[in-house]
């Protein structure tokens, strides 16, 4: 696949300055910028498709008349919280905990 360029962005010397202060060894300030680029694109599509889902769930909703009190949402939650502070339940997104 061809590759493509994304066109030239003017800014101020300080942020110019500031990207490549946060440089990692070895990387170049365009793969810096490549890399921005693709997390927002990523982060965009995640957001889109969150705001659907949650579009499609008050639809679904409204249509069938069921709702889930929030009192509800909110005692689960603080429940699965005080759960997690006491050590009863650990996420860590899959990875060994540190």
């Amino acid at each position: 696949m061809k590759t493509a360029a994304i066109p030239a962005v003017r800014v101020s010397p300080e942020l110019r300055q500031a990207a490549e202060a946060v440089l990692e060894t070895g990387e170049t300030l365009s793969g810096f910028v490549e890399d921005a680029v693709r997390r927002n694109v990523e982060f965009r599509y995640a957001q889109k498709a969150f705001i659907e889902r949650g579009l499609a769930a008050g639809a679904s909703a409204r249509k069938s008349g069921k709702y889930v009190l929030a009192a509800a949402v909110l005692g689960k939650l603080t429940r699965r919280l005080d759960k997690a502070r006491k050590g009863g339940t650990r996420r860590t997104g899959g990875k060994a905990a540190a």
